[in-house]
């Protein structure tokens, strides 16, 4: 099982507690990153074996990603350059219509697009030990091309 089925624990990959409440359909907390390090953790994700990812908004500017991952995540984000933010669930629903069809839900946060849309070949939410390996690994490939000029 992976963290993005139940909260997250400090070492980030021990199984939930007995009785801890799984994720539901109806909540999430949301990391957000400057643009450039997320759309490169983006590209890491897609490219991992095996590794997947979660729903991802991008702000109307263009300046920052969101990742929406597990409830409970912000209690333990601890990742330089990023933030977590804890919505217990308040309007953070990113399930579409169950009709069949292309139907895409509204982004949950006023001001925001879908980079990477829920539904289709994205998770219900992109578990947070893998964000975080990608996010490091994401800042350390932007330094390296930084230091290249």
């Amino acid at each position: 099982m992976t963290t993005a089925r139940h909260r997250p624990t400090p070492d980030g990959s021990a199984p939930p507690a007995y009785g801890a409440q799984a994720c539901d359909d109806e909540c999430c907390d949301l990391v957000t990153v400057p643009a450039r390090q997320g759309l490169e953790a983006v590209d890491i994700l897609r490219r991992g074996a095996g590794d997947t990812i979660g729903p991802v908004l991008h702000d109307g500017g263009c300046d920052t990603l969101g990742f929406l991952v597990p409830p409970g995540t912000a209690d333990g984000w601890d990742v330089p350059g990023s933030a977590c933010t804890q919505t217990f669930g308040r309007g953070m629903s990113v399930y579409a219509d169950p009709e069949p069809g292309p139907a895409v839900p509204e982004p949950p946060v006023a001001g925001t697009g879908w980079l990477l849309p829920p539904g289709g070949e994205t998770d219900p939410v992109t578990d947070p030990a893998v964000l975080r390996a990608a996010l490091g690994q994401a800042a350390r490939t932007i330094e390296a091309a930084d230091n290249c000029r």
